[in-house]
């Protein structure tokens, strides 16, 4: 996510800018919200005959903001992507897809990152820190001379953009014998591309590249191509029953489902009396054999529920699909919690996640993060044609 910097989750950074208003006529305007209702955010999937790939392509050059070069080679990747994954290319879907590629890196496939040096030194320190490591040797290892003939120091010296960092670990876990052991054969570059995607979600969903691959996936996140094709297929390529967009911004920033998850944790909450972070972590993901507090506090309704522990752990870890939402626990805990604020409650809210990370500076959140790209996504809007549906 990019917070006045292309790299905000760089590092331990959960799961990866100005803008000024608009005023445009009020029935364009009504008229694109109309059709984002219609197009719905159930399923991305196309359901109907595309249209015709010239006018998709020619729709997402007007779509793109004043100022992007280029604009031919984006339309070109970003269709591809669309195209090769089946899904629906909407006015909403698209400007969904651009709003996200903005906020991320204000579409440079590969852009700087104020202080990259420091930041990527910092971290090795830590981990030497972690791993007792004195510093004399961590120094020595920095200054022997890489395969571009700099000293390691000197190229991360040098680094602007993860690209250049990603390189420098390669060389340097492959390389040195204590880069092996401060990092064994993981880079610590998560994040990658104009959009910001994850470049483990990127290996898991690889299978239908639709492009050749150059050395590795690792390396194809950090093309235009490759990134957009990964994090279109992050941001769209699974189905939500939400009523806005918002929450699918959300998601890609805190990961699948996870505004629906705490919907249900704020519902939980309520029935239990419990203090629950609102993360959309519905099952501990650490080491060990401990619970998270989540699942601590549904244990604590089984009675009201009518489950037992195994029965309400193995729902709870259905909480990354669409499927979650057909349990019987699902179902039970909102219903219970209607009952008791006596309405319907929200089924989606925005997770409030604190994003923490060495590069941002100030308190920001999943919930900004969305907003800010929401923001996005309707002056994307009120640019379109009305061409597509």
């Amino acid at each position: 996510m990019t917070l006045s910097n292309p790299a905000a989750h760089l590092f331990e950074y959960r799961g990866f800018m100005p803008a000024n208003g608009f005023t445009r006529h009020a029935t364009a305007y009504v008229s694109l919200m109309l059709l984002a209702v219609i197009a719905g955010c159930s399923s991305q999937r196309s359901q109907t005959p595309p249209p015709p790939p010239d006018l998709v392509r020619s729709e997402i050059v007007r779509l793109l903001p004043a100022g992007v070069a280029d604009r031919q080679g984006w339309a070109t990747d970003i269709y591809t992507a669309f195209d090769s994954q089946k899904l629906d290319p909407t006015v909403e879907n698209l400007c969904s897809v651009l709003a996200v590629t903005e906020q991320e890196s204000n579409f440079q496939v590969d852009p700087a990152v104020p202080g990259m040096g420091r930041i990527a030194q910092d971290e090795i320190d830590r981990r030497a820190g972690k791993a007792h490591i004195p510093n004399l040797l961590v120094r020595s290892a920095l200054d022997i001379r890489s395969p571009t003939g700099k000293t390691y120091s000197e190229r991360l010296s040098a680094a602007r953009t993860e690209k250049d960092l990603s390189a420098i670990f390669d060389d340097f876990i492959g390389m040195v014998p204590l880069g092996r052991t401060l990092f064994g054969n993981f880079n610590p570059v998560h994040t990658a591309g104009p959009m910001q995607v994850s470049i483990e979600f990127a290996e898991r969903q690889a299978r239908d590249y639709p492009y050749p691959v150059e050395r590795s996936i690792r390396h194809e996140v950090f093309s235009r191509r490759g990134g957009m094709y990964f994090g279109i297929a992050h941001l769209l390529g699974y189905p939500v029953n939400y009523d806005r967009p918002v929450y699918r911004f959300a998601d890609f920033n805190a990961g699948w489902y996870a505004s629906r998850n705490a919907a249900f944790q704020s519902a939980v909450a309520r029935l239990s009396g419990k203090r629950l972070a609102l993360d959309g972590d519905l099952i501990s993901y650490g080491f060990g054999p401990s619970l998270g507090q989540t699942e601590l506090a549904v244990r604590s309704l089984h009675q009201q529920l009518g489950m037992r522990n195994p029965t309400i752990r193995s729902q709870l870890e259905k909480g990354e699909t669409l499927e979650f939402e057909d349990t019987e626990l699902y179902k039970q805990v909102f219903a219970l919690a209607d009952k008791a604020a006596g309405k319907p409650l929200p089924r989606a809210i925005l997770p409030g996640i604190v994003l923490e990370s060495p590069k941002i500076t100030r308190k920001l959140t999943t919930a900004w993060f969305a907003q800010r790209v929401e923001e996005r996504r309707v002056r994307c809007m009120a640019r379109a044609s009305g061409k597509l549906k």
